[in-house]
């Protein structure tokens, strides 16, 4: 699945023919229209460009798009495709513009601005907003929500915690196994670790290496799962518990247990908080217990509260309670954005401090999202055609919110310090926060993940 050919809506294929005779520069852009945030993490576009853009077509893509196409009823452009092979040697004579990535930018602004640098191929353009404009709105949607997720868990800490310090550990990337794809886990991966460093997903490790020079880009410890647990049998709980201790725990590490294979009460009341105590209270480690069942805004609060009665609490500065630090819990069962702050609520409520959890989101963080999740869209806005500019636009009188933008654009920040996107031809002295990254099978920006998660600070 390589061929950036084929990697396009199949009517696609049929629209050189569809522009006015004599179109030289077709000029299309990619924003969010709206959706479940005011603001979206741009994210994701270099990746893209790495994997698939560096890569030059060949003279087989060509043969293999032309039997398809024909043969799935659609026209095939082969001498444009031809020209590129043999003027450019497979690569697109495209130029992309992006604001850069870690920016958080407020939706309805420009993301991307794309157009193609030869005359000869207006119609490129268009052809590929399937790729590119998947390339964008997944990561970046992933982004988002990982990013929302950061100031919620944030908010608490700073109400609840002597300070910040776990931060970037509070919400860990459990959605390799429910995404629909290596890919989609490794993108949707390495978007959420613009925010965190904590993942179980090591397809997005590897990516953040290949695409974002960062050697590790998140961490992860020994944890175990009810197989290992229940493997064990009923009897032997005690035992599987006792043999993650041995195996795992020690000074200054952590280890991650599910406790919820039967009895999670009977876990924390008899088998941690009696059995095993003097264990976890003189390993030097950290025992992180997972309830992993049940209504997790209730769960989290009682199972803090009685691993509490078992080996004590400190009150901090704030007046929240707090573990020991020898046993945390973290919760990787229902968990969203709502739900970690309904979690977090309850547990104000009862006087907790969000420094006693870590959540593991999964399926909501990695899969639950689509392009309307953020209304992202990539239309054209101008086209030279006899040598003449000429805006391009949609109006439909049946949805205002799909209204497009005009003309060749820019991104600024006005007086007030926000994004604002206007006409390129506008810019005067203002700063375009539109760089040029791709040109002609060049890559002209490459940011390291450190360089983006400093951005969004």
């Amino acid at each position: 699945m390589s061929n950036i050919l084929l990697n396009a809506d199949s009517y696609k294929a049929s629209h050189y023919v569809q522009y006015p005779a004599n179109t030289t520069v077709v000029s299309s852009y990619i924003e969010s229209r709206g959706g479940m945030f005011e603001q979206t993490l741009f994210f994701g576009l270099q990746a893209f460009i790495k994997q698939t853009l560096l890569k030059p077509f060949t003279q087989a893509d060509i043969d293999e798009a032309e039997a398809v196409l024909v043969a799935h009823g659609l026209p095939f452009n082969k001498t444009g495709w031809q020209y590129i092979l043999d003027t450019y040697n497979g690569y697109l004579p495209i130029e992309i513009q992006a604001v850069p990535e870690g920016s958080l930018v407020k939706t309805h602004n420009v993301l991307v601005q794309v157009k193609n640098t030869d005359d000869n191929c207006a119609w490129l353009t268009s052809y590929i907003e399937t790729a590119l404009l998947r390339a964008v709105w997944y990561p970046t949607t992933v982004a988002s929500v990982s990013y929302a997720c950061k100031q919620v868990i944030a908010r608490y800490l700073a109400q609840t915690a002597d300070n910040m310090d776990g931060l970037l550990f509070k919400l860990h990337d459990f959605g390799s196994r429910g995404a629909s794809s290596e890919e989609t886990a490794a993108l949707g991966g390495m978007a959420h670790l613009v925010n965190f460093m904590g993942s179980d997903t090591l397809s997005a490790i590897v990516a953040a290496r290949r695409y974002y020079q960062e050697p590790m880009a998140g961490f992860s410890i020994p944890a175990a799962e009810h197989s290992t647990i229940t493997s064990w049998g009923r009897d032997g709980e005690q035992a599987a518990y006792a043999n993650m201790l041995k195996k795992f725990s020690g000074q200054g590490k952590l280890v991650a247990v599910v406790s919820d294979s039967y009895d999670l009460w009977n876990a924390i009341d008899n088998l941690w908080g009696d059995e095993l105590r003097d264990a976890v209270m003189n390993s030097g480690g950290t025992l992180v217990i997972r309830p992993d069942s049940g209504d997790p805004v209730q769960i989290v609060s009682i199972t803090i509260e009685k691993l509490m009665a078992k080996f004590g609490f400190r009150t901090n500065s704030k007046g929240y309670k707090v573990l020991p630090d020898c046993v945390r819990v973290i919760q990787g069962d229902g968990i969203c954005l709502s739900s970690i702050e309904a979690i977090l609520v309850e547990m104000t409520k009862r006087g907790l401090s969000a420094d006693n959890i870590a959540f593991g989101m999964g399926g909501e963080l990695l899969q639950k999202v689509n392009r309307d999740t953020q209304k992202f869209a990539m239309k054209a806005s101008a086209v030279c055609v006899n040598g003449v500019w000429r805006d391009v636009f949609k109006d439909p009188i049946t949805d205002s919110g799909k209204r497009s933008k005009k003309g060749r654009l820019a991104l600024v920040k006005n007086s007030e310090g926000q994004y604002q996107t206007i006409r390129e031809q506008d810019l005067g002295q203002q700063q375009n926060l539109l760089r040029v990254v791709y040109r002609n099978g060049a890559l002209l920006v490459d940011d390291s993940l450190a360089a983006i998660r400093a951005r969004v600070g």
